[in-house]
C-alpha cells in the first residue's frame, strides 16, 4: 500500500506521519507538495492521502480554511471520489471538513485555550478501514494539540452520522465512560473522529501518529493504521 503525506505551508506533523508509516509500518511513503496538480504516479484507489497536522497558512481565517483552496485538493477530491482512501489528523481534519470531504466544522475549543495532552478515546463503529480491526468501547490513549478541535454539526447531520455508524471515535475516561469531564475541547456528543457516507475519507482530532512506537511507551495509536492495512489487504 503507498501512502502520500501532503505538506502545506506550516505543516508541523508530516515527518511524524513518513516516519510511522515508513519506518515503523514498512510502507512506501512520499511527501506530496500542496502546490502539485496531482497524486504521485501510479497512486491508485487502493493507496492512501494522508493530511497531517500543523498549522496549514498559519491558521489564518481560521483552520483549514485556507488549506482547502490548495493546488493539490483537487487531486484529493478526484482519489476521494474514485474510491481512494483520504486520512485527515488535526489539522488534516480541519482541512477535510472545511473542503467538504467530511462533514461538519472544527470550532475553537470551549475553554478557548490551546490544549495539549494525552486523552482517552474509544472507537464507536467499525465499519470504517481505520476501525474494522479495533475492539469496540476500548479506551485507547492518544495525544491531542489544537486550539480549534471542537467537533461541531446541527442536530440533523449529528443524528445522520450516528445512524450510519459514521462516527468512528468519541472522547471518554480510561474506563471507555462518556462524560463532559472527558470530553476536552466540548465537541458536540463527544465525537473525536468521523467518516463519510462511503467510509474511504476519515478524519480525527487525536494524533495516533504520536502513540505508535514502544520508545513513546504508547502504541494505542497503531492499531488504527494496522486496521487500514488490513482492510486495504496490506502486508505489515
Amino acid at each position: 500500500m503507498k501512502f502520500g503525506v501532503i505538506v502545506f505551508p506550516g505543516s508541523n506533523c508530516d515527518d511524524d506521519m513518513v516516519h510511522v508509516l515508513g519506518d515503523v509500518l514498512g510502507q512506501e511513503v512520499v511527501k506530496i507538495w500542496h502546490k502539485s496538480q496531482s497524486l504521485p504516479s501510479g497512486f491508485g484507489p487502493d493507496d492512501c492521502v494522508v493530511l497531517p497536522g500543523g498549522f496549514s497558512y498559519g491558521d489564518y481565517v481560521r483552520a483549514g480554511a485556507i488549506a482547502q483552496f490548495s493546488p493539490v485538493m483537487k487531486a484529493v477530491k478526484t482519489h476521494a471520489a474514485a474510491g481512494g482512501y483520504v486520512f485527515g489528523v488535526c489539522n488534516g481534519f480541519q482541512i477535510l471538513c472545511e473542503s467538504g470531504l467530511l462533514p461538519g466544522v472544527l470550532l475553537r475549543n470551549s475553554g478557548q485555550q490551546f490544549i495539549c495532552d494525552n486523552v482517552w478515546i474509544k472507537p464507536v463503529s467499525d465499519q470504517s478501514p481505520i476501525t474494522a480491526q479495533l475492539t469496540l468501547g476500548k479506551a485507547l490513549k492518544i495525544p491531542i494539540a489544537h486550539a480549534e478541535g471542537r467537533y461541531f454539526a446541527d442536530d440533523k447531520t449529528l443524528d445522520e452520522l450516528e445512524r450510519n455508524h459514521q462516527v468512528l471515535f468519541r472522547y471518554c475516561d480510561a474506563n471507555g465512560n462518556e462524560s463532559p469531564g472527558s470530553n476536552p475541547n466540548g465537541a458536540s456528543r463527544n465525537i473525536a473522529g468521523i467518516c463519510n457516507a462511503q467510509r474511504n475519507v476519515f478524519g480525527m482530532m487525536p494524533h495516533p501518529e504520536r502513540a505508535s512506537e514502544e520508545v513513546l511507551a504508547n502504541t494505542d495509536g497503531k492499531g488504527l493504521f494496522e486496521s487500514l492495512l488490513a482492510s486495504a489487504g496490506a502486508t505489515v
